[in-house]
């Protein structure tokens, strides 16, 4: 029998992990269908269209009939074949979305956003506080116990710099990468202990060259390259063995991944990199934006003129990482870098998680 559910899944371990998060609560048959971008779209973005030619469809899942019931998925790449195979069976085929579409919100039949995101109150949108990330308890443990004779020898306590890399609107070059060190050698110097740094896929090689130059002396660090093995990535060890984080507010599925497990996370908040001259186009934007808070007279007028741009000039959904850092502030699961970090008990996901399946749940039609 053909499934009647699909998971486009793409190659971004964090989005996959909050479709399969979902589709564990689901209790429905689902069909995975790995999906490949081609090489210059890995990193670049591909216009937003409804086609397929971003794909590298030879070594690509084949999206043939019969269509299915729901896809399910997240991802700029993903949304868009996403939409190509509801376009395919007529509009039969409903979407379920996490994350934040690039524009026609409206031909998602669900989408799941969370506090980075400034989505609009519509009945097509379920907003969640925080992402759907769980991290694999079980991997993590088994990393820490491989990795512990190795970290042995590091003076407690021990802090992990957990390093990810630009994205608009931020900026994160090597001058960055360079006051990212000198903060954590100052958080060093009032915890005592080590630094143990690494960096990840997004970090661009001249933050990655600055860090490996000007490593404070006594840090060790992994540099991530395409050629790294999986075994020599100390990433999920010191998640199991770390006393404390620092991560950089770009990624959300570190934070998130460290906060779930309890573990004391300060957050390293990169500048924002959009050039003086557009900073009031930036500031407009978030204030017209669909998802921005409306007060006063002038509410409705704005709301009119934000709905206008983003239906017919393509202006996307904004993402402002810093309502997840407030997020996760507000919940006593981080704070910022230099304040005190907040030791709390680990928090899984499972009321998020049980909401957006059950909204998932709803767009299928009963067995």
């Amino acid at each position: 029998m053909p499934s009647r559910i699909w998971f486009l899944q793409g190659e971004k371990l964090g989005d996959n992990a909050q479709v399969l998060a979902i589709l564990d609560a689901l209790e429905l048959p689902w069909q995975p269908k790995r999906l490949f971008v081609q090489p210059q779209w890995r990193l670049g973005k591909p216009p937003f269209e409804v086609n397929l030619d971003h794909l590298d469809l030879a070594r690509s899942d084949p999206l043939t009939p019969p269509w299915p019931e729901l896809v399910i998925t997240s991802g700029r790449r993903m949304a868009m074949a996403a939409l190509w195979v509801k376009q395919q069976s007529g509009g039969r085929t409903k979407i379920a979305y996490v994350g934040r579409p690039r524009r026609w919100i409206e031909r998602f039949d669900l989408v799941i956003g969370t506090a980075q995101y400034r989505l609009p109150h519509a009945p097509n949108v379920l907003h969640l506080d925080l992402p759907l990330m769980r991290p694999d308890r079980e991997a993590v443990a088994a990393a820490g116990r491989i990795w512990a004779p190795r970290l042995a020898d590091l003076p407690r306590p021990l802090t992990a710099v957990l390093v990810g890399g630009q994205t608009k609107p931020y900026r994160f070059d090597a001058a960055v990468a360079l006051d990212l060190l000198r903060v954590a050698e100052e958080e060093r110097g009032r915890r005592g202990g080590s630094l143990y740094v690494t960096t990840s896929r997004r970090t661009r090689p001249e933050a990655a060259e600055a860090i490996e130059r000007h490593l404070p002396e006594g840090a060790r660090l992994f540099r991530w390259r395409p050629e790294s093995a999986p075994e020599d990535n100390p990433y999920l060890a010191l998640l199991a063995l770390a006393d404390a984080f620092i991560v950089t507010g770009d990624s959300a599925s570190m934070m998130v991944e460290v906060a779930r497990l309890g573990r004391p996370l300060m957050i390293f908040p990169l500048p924002l990199g959009v050039p003086f001259w557009e900073r009031p186009l930036y500031a407009l934007g978030r204030i017209l934006h669909p998802g921005a808070p409306r007060r006063g007279p002038m509410s409705r007028l704005l709301q009119s003129v934000g709905d206008f741009l983003y239906d017919t000039a393509g202006l996307p959904y904004s993402r402002d990482l810093a309502m997840l850092h407030e997020a996760l502030i507000r919940r006593g699961m981080a704070s910022r870098v230099g304040e005190a970090p907040r030791p709390h008990p680990a928090s899984g996901p499972e009321d998020e998680v049980s909401q957006a399946a059950a909204r998932v749940r709803g767009l299928v039609a009963p067995a």
